[in-house]
């Protein structure tokens, strides 16, 4: 099976996301003047992985039969970057396939895998590609869950490139599509997900894990310790390419020694002391955001970064300030109000868990 592919135009558009426990769903009506209209989101609480029994909530909810999206949620596939195989485009997948076999945390037989090309392929040293690897187990299980609410089902979709798409709206939205711009979303219990676009393409995406409690936590109020300097590109665990394209990093392992944090016997010392666990979760995601960002700046030194957007549910604005404050560059909260209507109706705790789904909805071919 490959995602994603083009499907009908429908009045509704159902997005869910079925893992770890969890189903989460937005509905939405077909875009008037570009701006969706959201109908419904949720969170419904899973137990087991039968998708019959997954699907009976959703068939209450008057979900049967609408055209629908699957995002698989980041720890159901790898997103890994290689060299772009030089064959015809039509061995593309199969070169990939093998290129990336000794990446994976499966047999490479056991995976679903599609490219993506790494930018917009204007700049010099570009000849990278994304290479989405999801489990043909998980890939049957979300697949399964379409079937059991006879859903028509369109894409197969991923959180990065849904990010990219809301990224791409709210660029265009402002004039600034041939701008780089970053957005970092942090969801509780989930990896943070920071992607850089440009020109509607995916050029840049990391993820790292967000510190237990951190969206809870009261952040220090004064400047932090700057993050390390990093000599030169941060080599990464999952792919190091030649020239800058960006890293992939699935569990946030710096392995250059220059690139990991000093030791405690020669870790510079703070102007502001952090005594407590708080001040210390809000250090560590500091440290990751600006060494994402850093990498960003010497890689593609080029493509300054035009606009940093952050969401994380209620608290967006406040993690904008702070983080303002401790990167000493602008970062403003993710404003979706310009795309879409009836946020009102939506919990704020519903809003916040389904958000990354939001992205899928904003597809080009979706919208055509």
């Amino acid at each position: 099976m490959r995602w994603p592919w083009q499907a009908k135009p429908s009045s509704e558009q159902l997005v869910l996301s079925w893992h770890n426990g969890e189903l989460a769903y937005v509905l939405a009506s077909a875009p008037v003047d570009g701006v969706m209209a959201l109908r419904q989101a949720g969170v419904i609480a899973q137990t087991g992985d039968n998708p019959d029994q997954a699907a009976r909530p959703l068939l209450e909810l008057g979900f049967k039969g609408l055209d629908t999206t699957l995002m698989l949620s980041v720890d159901q596939y790898q997103l890994l970057q290689i060299d772009t195989p030089n064959v015809p485009p039509e061995e593309l997948r199969s070169a990939a396939r093998y290129q990336v076999r000794d990446m994976l945390q499966t047999h490479v037989d056991d995976v679903t895998i599609d490219v993506m090309r790494v930018g917009d392929g204007r700049q010099q040293g570009s000849g990278h590609s994304f290479v989405v690897a999801a489990p043909n187990a998980e890939v049957a299980r979300v697949t399964a869950l379409a079937q059991a609410i006879d859903a028509q089902l369109s894409v197969i979709d991923i959180q990065e490139t849904a990010q990219r798409n809301l990224q791409n709206t709210l660029a265009q939205h402002d004039g600034v599509l041939d701008r780089a711009n970053a957005a970092l979303v942090l969801v509780e219990g989930q990896q943070a997900v920071l992607t850089i676009s440009l020109n509607e393409e995916l050029f840049y995406t990391r993820r790292f894990d967000v510190p237990e409690g951190f969206l809870t936590a009261v952040w220090g109020q004064g400047v932090l310790a700057a993050p390390p300097e990093v000599d030169g590109f941060t080599p990464v665990q999952e792919y190091v390419p030649q020239h800058g394209g960006g890293d992939i990093s699935l569990d946030s392992v710096f392995l250059a020694e220059s690139a990991a944090p000093p030791n405690a016997a020669t870790a510079p010392q703070s102007s502001v002391t952090t005594p407590n666990d708080d001040d210390d979760k809000a250090q560590r995601l500091v440290l990751e955001v600006q060494r994402s960002l850093d990498v960003w700046d010497r890689t593609w030194s080029s493509l300054p970064l035009n606009r940093v957007r952050v969401f994380a549910g209620p608290r967006s604005a406040e993690l904008a300030s702070w983080l303002t404050l401790q990167l000493g560059q602008t970062v403003t909260a993710v404003d979706i109000m310009p795309v879409f209507t009836g946020l009102e109706a939506l919990a704020a705790a519903d809003l916040a868990r389904c958000f990354p789904l939001l992205g899928v909805l904003l597809r080009s071919d979706a919208l055509a």
